[in-house]
């Protein structure tokens, strides 16, 4: 029994409320309606009628009748449909909204008046479709409410691809090869893998198979397994950062750059200078910066002393784990300073002294650092300036110009450019970020700064960033303290005879009066030299890293469940190399001429009496030539 078509006898059965009680008259009764009707397959015939006919309430009746109780659904059973649609492509989803139309036209023309046998017949005809594909239609979404048509009228939902069966230790020997950071050919695995197939006597998928079952384990899993910690990295979204909370010289962040410049230092050597800089994290602006020989904390001091006495002091630094920003002189007595040994006796070190909190970021993080931006535009514009042309070395080994090491800038002229490239990077208009929106760093810069607390430094705390500081003993005789070959001493180190104390003094200028400091910071006064024997929000930033490690840790564990196969059991596996083939036998024997020894009687009697006998009038002309 079907539930779209029934027989008058079917239909009687279920005295449905409307219809004629008696064969004749319900036979009659459909006629007279138009109802659809086919002969009935199977033995016996008959006519069978379409339940369309019916009225929408005769229509409810009949289906609580035939359908069977219908097991409870899930809640999300619903969403799962759903889901399950969006998945699909886009040519099913544009079939169902097809059908979805046809039905609402059927729905229209009922509702205004048409028969539903017209209007099946009326919307078949300029769609295209059979009448029984609309009341197939219908009947799907028969029960199911009105927003949730579209998933039921498409095609394919609960169907599953028949998966072909791979031998558990063929697939893990599979997976152990592929996902490896050798990063083999997928058909280099599989050609193994068939090797070792033939010897163990397995049935393989075929290589499409297998190769889409590999590509079914998750990306991070074989990013991870196959390219490494770093190549995972990339693929967890980096954190954005706003600055824009900031104000003007609130926080600033440093870092080096090596240039890519050969420069002529006054001393006659040729290498590339380093620059150290110091950036406005709000606005973007380089507020300072200072060229040495090498990255180094003396640079860094003097050039964050610019920055303090031409703006003011800041409250905070981003600056990386480095020698020259992690050393003592610079931010001695940081708790979190991961750099060296962290000892009570260190000097405090100059950004701890102006009230300046320093924070660490991870090294070549350029959202760590937004300073590292600027180098980039530094590197590929300002690098190949006209009066740096022969100087240029490239940006890699592999980019060296034609030119490479054809000349040298001197060093007045390489500060000349760079002064005037950093004065146009920081002048130059458009700046698309959120706090200069198409102004300039100065302007964005100045515009803050007019309005921001700014704590200025006083006349005495220049001895801070000008005169380097480092931990030293004094001689437990008189207190004199020895530095780079001089000896300072003056009436108050008696008081300090065998204690340790900072000192600050000009690395260019070591005869002139020695600063000492205590340990706590409090100054003590200036010694001369009296003998010289001279030379000329954190907390958003730490939450981000530890769910990104959490993520790592999954991911790493999860390869290694991949990999229930080591390597070295996929080698095992391998069939060993089949016997090298028996060297064929020659059915040609070359002659050798020259002044050899006859070959074995046995071999000359294979050869005809007239080849053996030219071989002997040759050695005898030969002979008589060399005789002669």
């Amino acid at each position: 029994m079907s539930l779209h078509w029934l027989s008058a006898a079917e239909l009687l059965a279920h005295a449905l409320d409307g219809l004629p009680a008696t064969l004749p008259a319900l036979r009659a009764f459909a006629e007279r309606q138009g109802w659809e009707q086919r002969k009935r397959a199977g033995k016996g015939g008959g006519t069978e009628y379409h339940v369309a006919g019916l009225s929408a309430d005769q229509r409810a009746a009949l289906a609580l009748k035939l359908a069977p109780a219908a097991p409870t659904r899930p809640d999300g059973a619903r969403s799962e449909r759903w889901e399950w649609f969006e998945r699909q492509a886009e040519t099913l989803q544009a079939r169902a909204r097809d059908r979805l139309a046809a039905l609402e036209a059927v729905g229209k023309l009922v509702a205004g008046g048409t028969s539903k046998l017209a209007a099946m017949a009326l919307v078949a005809g300029q769609t295209g479709a059979n009448k029984s594909s609309l009341y197939n239609w219908e009947a799907r979404t028969h029960g199911i409410p009105r927003a949730d048509w579209l998933p039921h009228l498409a095609d394919g939902w609960g169907a599953t691809a028949e998966r072909t069966d791979c031998p558990a230790e063929a697939w893990d020997m599979l997976r152990a090869d592929y996902l490896r950071l050798e990063r083999p050919s997928f058909a280099a695995c599989h050609r193994r893998l068939q090797m070792a197939a033939k010897a163990k006597g397995w049935t393989l998928p075929s290589a499409r198979t297998l190769e889409r079952r590999l590509l079914e384990i998750p990306e991070a899993t074989r990013v991870f397994a196959r390219q490494g910690a770093e190549a995972l990295k990339r693929l967890y979204p980096a954190q954005e950062r706003s600055r824009a909370h900031f104000h003007a010289l609130e926080a600033i962040n440093v870092d080096g750059h090596k240039w890519d410049v050969f420069v002529k230092w006054p001393d006659g050597e040729i290498l590339r200078p380093l620059m150290v800089a110091f950036q406005d994290l709000y606005s973007g602006k380089l507020l300072s910066w200072r060229i040495d020989k090498s990255e180094n904390k003396e640079a860094t001091r003097l050039a964050f002393g610019d920055l303090v006495e031409q703006f003011g002091i800041p409250e905070h630094c981003w600056l990386d784990n480095g020698r020259a920003f992690a050393s003592k002189w610079i931010t001695g007595g940081t708790p979190t300073r991961y750099r060296f040994k962290v000892r009570d006796e260190d000097p405090v070190g100059l950004l701890p002294l102006l009230g300046v909190q320093a924070h660490w970021t991870n090294p070549y993080s350029g959202q760590s650092k937004p300073i590292e931006r600027a180098f980039r535009d530094f590197a590929g514009d300002t690098a190949k300036h006209p009066a740096f042309a022969g100087a240029y070395v490239g940006n890699s080994p592999m980019a060296k110009p034609e030119n490479y090491g054809s000349s040298a800038v001197p060093l007045e002229t390489f500060l000349r450019v760079l002064g005037e490239a950093v004065a146009e990077h920081n002048a130059r208009p458009g700046r698309d970020t959120a706090v200069c929106n198409g102004r300039s760093f100065d302007q964005a810069f100045t515009e803050s700064y007019a309005t921001a607390p700014i704590r200025k430094a006083a006349p005495a705390q220049r001895r801070l960033w000008l005169l380097a500081a480092e931990g030293v003993l004094c001689a437990r005789t008189d207190g004199s303290i020895r530095l780079e070959g001089n000896r300072f001493w003056a009436e108050f180190l008696a008081g300090q005879r065998g204690a340790r104390v900072s000192v600050r003094f000009d690395p260019q200028s070591l005869h002139d009066d020695l600063h000492v400091y205590g340990l706590d910071g409090r100054y003590l006064g200036a010694a001369p030299c009296v003998e010289a024997v001279g030379f000329d929000d954190a907390e958003a930033a730490r939450a981000h890293n530890r769910a990104r490690n959490a993520w790592l840790r999954g991911v790493r564990m999860q390869a290694e469940a991949e990999r229930k196969m080591t390597i070295g059991q996929v080698a095992e596996l391998l069939p060993g190399a089949p016997a090298a083939a028996p060297a064929p036998n020659t059915k040609i024997v070359r002659p050798v001429f020259g002044n050899t020894a006859l070959k074995p009687r046995e071999e000359l009697a294979e050869q005809s009496e007239a080849e053996i006998l030219l071989m002997r009038g040759l050695r005898i002309v030969r002979a008589q030539a060399d005789s002669q």
